[in-house]
């Protein structure tokens, strides 16, 4: 179990911040998933997958099976991450980036490697953190990617220093009017935001019980998707791209049930991304104000 530090309260505010903080430090049984495809390659994760999965992987050896769906759903999860970075425009080595919830590092180690520029992630786990700076040192690039135990409603960096920000299914902790002020804060004009979520379909009406399990599940609160983009609006930052990743994710999901790391969270996922009352979103959004 990880001990918070005497300096949290710097960080974690609320009741409900230190809740979210405590999940991540110290549960074991969802960390499983992320710790054991992280093992393929050394990049850990901690977001879900897209694309067509290979499903020769249910084939063949008994005895192998699994460790083939592990190192199929770690590619599908790597191929989301790569979609992500494709969206933040152009960056160049002297521009610096933030992951926004940050997790291990997984994304921000492959945003470096791709740009060459300094990368700052962001995350309220203490565990969190360590690891993902102990990751950084084993690469040799500690001075260039470095990790906080921060929180991205509240960095403390300068105002304008990011050319670009990401969020990888962080936002539904936070408040996103909040979120989107620091955001918009922190980047300078003509920087680029995007972020993939999983977002409640408006159009389908109130939350159904698919959603209300994975808000119960994982302690957090599944934001509706108009409310993004209200966010956004209110504070200077414009839309360029929106895409539907929901049809996309759902192979992923439909091969994480064959594997023994499943956590029980699959079918709701899969009933709701099926039935419509939840999108997989990518958000794309340039600061257009000062």
């Amino acid at each position: 179990m990880t001990m918070l530090g005497p300096d949290t309260t710097a960080v974690l505010h609320t009741s409900y911040q230190k809740s979210v903080a405590d999940y991540w430090n110290n549960n074991p049984n969802d960390d499983r998933v992320n710790t054991e495809l992280g093992k393929v390659d050394g990049l850990y994760h901690h977001h879900y997958g897209i694309g067509d999965p290979d499903l020769s992987v249910l084939e063949g050896p008994e005895d192998t099976r699994q460790e083939r769906i592990v190192e199929e759903l770690h590619r599908l999860e790597t191929a989301q991450a790569d979609l992500l970075l494709d969206h933040l425009g152009e960056v160049r080595p002297g521009d610096r980036l933030m992951d926004g919830g940050s997790g291990r590092g997984g994304t921000s180690f492959m945003a470096h490697q791709r740009f060459g520029c300094r990368v700052d992630g962001v995350t309220i786990s203490e565990y969190q953190v360590g690891f993902a700076n102990e990751q950084a040192r084993h690469r040799g690039i500690a001075d260039q990617v470095n990790f906080h135990f921060s929180n991205m409603l509240e960095t403390g960096f300068e105002s304008g220093a990011m050319q670009g920000i990401w969020t990888n299914e962080t936002t539904m902790y936070v408040d996103l009017f909040d979120l989107f002020a620091e955001f918009s804060r922190l980047l300078r004009r003509g920087g680029r935001y995007a972020c993939i979520t999983g977002c409640s379909n408006d159009v389908a009406g109130g939350r159904s019980s698919s959603v209300s399990r994975i808000d119960a599940h994982y302690g957090c609160m599944i934001h509706p998707r108009s409310e993004y983009f209200r966010a956004l609006a209110r504070n200077g930052l414009a839309p360029i791209s929106v895409v539907d990743l929901t049809p996309a994710t759902i192979p992923y999901w439909e091969l994480r049930t064959k594997s023994e790391l499943a956590t029980g969270i699959e079918e709701p996922f899969l009933t709701a991304y099926r039935e419509g009352s939840f999108q997989y979103l990518l958000i794309v959004a340039d600061k257009v104000g000062r």
